[in-house]
């Protein structure tokens, strides 16, 4: 469900939204909103079809960055109010990545625990 409202909302004209006051604020959405794709399409790799966790991070993680991909392309192809920005794609990549460390970091701690 999150996919298709992020695809949704991506890929619609959307007025008047808040000006954060930071030139970078919408490199930060899309930081936060991957981060956030690349977690739950984790969960469901790992936790609901049940797949290894190493296999179920390698997926989540090329096809959150395909799809950051796709609908950056599509922006540029089919939306007359949106464009393809490279550095968005870049940031989407980054909040995939943070999924990674977290993860990662997450699994190192537990068995040190141990």
């Amino acid at each position: 469900m999150y996919t298709i409202t992020l695809a949704t909302v991506c890929l619609i004209k959307i007025n008047n939204l808040p000006d954060l006051g930071v030139s970078f604020g919408d490199k930060i959405f899309h930081f936060l909103v991957y981060t956030v794709l690349a977690f739950l399409w984790f969960s469901s790799f790992f936790y609901t079809f049940k797949f290894k966790e190493k296999i179920a991070l390698l997926y989540a993680t090329l096809l959150s960055i395909v799809f950051g991909i796709i609908i950056e392309v599509l922006q540029g192809a089919l939306t007359a109010s949106r464009s393809f920005d490279i550095y968005d794609v870049v940031a989407n990549t980054m909040g995939v990545f943070l999924t990674v460390i977290i993860i990662f970091f997450k699994n190192l701690i537990t068995i040190k625990k141990q």
